[in-house]
């Protein structure tokens, strides 16, 4: 087992589907958060999210949610953005490829208002 990670900040990485026997590993890398954005039943051998939360509860994992399809990246970018900045860092992301998590993380910092 070895999680496939795509870091983009010391605060945030992205990463293919994450199994449940990988949630020690999610946390032995200094993972705080796990956001899921997989909506249930993309493929048959695909946890639950539920299945998931509960694995990451019992790892001491803040779980987020945020299910999303490719074409809904846009429209959900901003509700990502929120919840990442209140969730506890680092967050790993993860989806069935990481492609469609990396494209939500981009849009909501190409959103944020510059300081």
């Amino acid at each position: 087992m070895s999680i496939q990670l795509t870091r983009h900040t010391t605060d945030f990485a992205t990463s293919p589907q994450v199994k449940i026997e990988e949630m020690k590993e999610v946390v032995s890398l200094g993972f705080k958060t796990l956001i899921n954005n997989r909506p249930d039943g993309e493929a048959a051998d695909q946890p639950t999210h539920e299945q998931i939360k509960e694995a990451a509860g019992v790892f001491g994992l803040h779980y987020i949610f945020l299910p999303v399809v490719s074409s809904q990246v846009g429209s959900a970018a901003a509700e990502f953005g929120k919840q990442l900045a209140a969730a506890p860092k680092p967050a790993l992301a993860f989806c069935r490829s990481g492609t469609r998590s990396t494209m939500l993380y981009q849009t909501a910092m190409a959103q944020k208002p510059s300081k």
